[in-house]
């Protein structure tokens, strides 16, 4: 098997502007006869006012189990929606290496990917933390998946194999086997790439299509998810420069932007979507502001009301903050701050999405920021929590 995934797992990185940038939205429209529905992926922060902050809240905590001073699976937490104070509860075991998780939009099913050789996916009961059973991806080291707004179906990126996949949710949300298996045979990998390298596999924000960030072939691929046998039809590709590499793609809440984090370029990108065909249209690159080199940027997050994005910077250690104008069509970078540990590999936002985590690989820590409404200014939340290997924290 190629080694390009376990590069990544281990190490981080792969081999290989102006302080704004606008784009125009392609043209097209929502059918009005369609519903929208949210993404379930832990990417983008919901209102401030959908709940109501009390008691503490449940933390899930994501590894490689494998790796040297790793967990020893998911790991349990609570974190105080007030200060931001994370403590420790225990561990879910049985899953080999956790290292992207997403809940079911009914908050009962957690959902993990195993990043190994072999991947799978494995789906975990909340109320008892039963494990339910794990299906395999069809491919090697899964690195994220989402499950799709309608809760009946889980969407999964393999890595090492370039490939995305797709299994059924049942009633107890337990997983079925596999439906579909999509490999990204074509374009060629793109300048220092050994071939396809899915990264990221998310629903749109009208619930219309199902968009995969292929990183080995800068590529971001739009299929349609018939909602009845699981199946993936292809219906537009768009291509970002040679080499950017992208990795994660969040878009704004209005439903007409995305923005792509490329982890390759060390740059964001603004893209144009339209919601009737699922074309993207990809902008100009910008800068992270992280000055020269390479940062391989990780994640993007958007607030709730679509006014700030945030991006986490492995290679600096910081957290870039954008302004977002023109209704979502131009990103004006503000600021980097220091995120408070070594490799930011993933970051997620509270619910009300007053609080941010940074989920902290190489110093194996998650550190806790508040964000301000108004500014959308991080503030440190105390100390810093240890978590072994953590590649990922949900809070729930």
């Amino acid at each position: 098997m190629d080694t390009g995934w376990s590069r990544r797992r281990f190490v981080g990185v792969l081999a290989g502007g102006a302080a704004a940038a606008a784009l125009p939205a392609c043209d097209g429209a929502p059918a009005p006869d369609r519903a929208a529905a949210p993404s379930s992926a832990p990417s983008t922060a919901p209102s401030r006012e959908a709940r109501r902050p009390s008691g503490p809240r449940p933390l899930y905590l994501g590894t490689y189990a494998s790796a040297e001073g790793g967990g020893k699976g998911i790991g349990l937490a609570t974190y105080d929606p007030v200060t931001g104070r994370i403590t420790g509860t225990g561990t879910i075991t049985g899953v080999g290496d956790p290292s992207y998780l997403a809940v079911h939009p009914d908050r009962r099913t957690l959902y993990a990917v195993d990043e190994r050789d072999d991947g799978a996916v494995t789906a975990v009961r909340l109320s008892d933390r039963t494990v339910l059973g794990s299906r395999s991806t069809g491919g090697a080291a899964p690195c994220h998946l989402s499950v799709h707004p309608g809760g009946r179906w889980l969407l999964s990126a393999n890595y090492g194999s370039g490939s995305v996949a797709v299994h059924p949710i049942d009633a107890s949300g337990a997983l079925g086997e596999r439906t579909d298996l999509v490999r990204h045979s074509a374009p060629p990998p793109g300048p220092g790439q050994d071939g396809p390298h899915a990264h990221q596999f998310v629903t749109s924000p009208d619930g219309r299509h199902v968009l995969a960030v292929d990183l080995g072939t800068d590529t971001v691929y739009t299929y349609r998810l018939d909602e009845k046998s699981g199946t993936l039809t292809e219906v537009a590709r768009a291509r970002t420069r040679p080499g950017a590499g992208p990795r994660h793609l969040t878009f704004h809440p209005g439903g007409r932007y995305a923005y792509l984090a490329d982890e390759v370029g060390n740059t964001v990108t603004v893209c144009g979507y339209d919601p009737a065909s699922g074309r993207l249209r990809v902008g100009a690159a910008q800068s992270t502001g992280t000055g020269p080199g390479t940062s391989y940027p990780a994640q993007l997050l958007v607030t709730g009301d679509g006014r700030f994005a945030y991006l986490a910077n492995r290679g600096h250690n910081s957290l870039t903050r954008y302004a977002i104008e023109a209704d979502g069509a131009r990103l004006r970078l503000l600021d980097t701050v220091p995120v408070g540990g070594d490799f930011p590999r993933q970051i997620a936002f509270s619910p009300e999405g007053t609080l941010l985590f940074a989920a902290n690989q190489k110093s194996s820590s998650v550190t806790v920021f508040h964000v301000d409404g108004a500014s959308g200014a991080l503030r440190p939340a105390g100390e810093s929590f240890p978590s072994p290997v953590a590649v990922c924290a949900l809070p729930l």
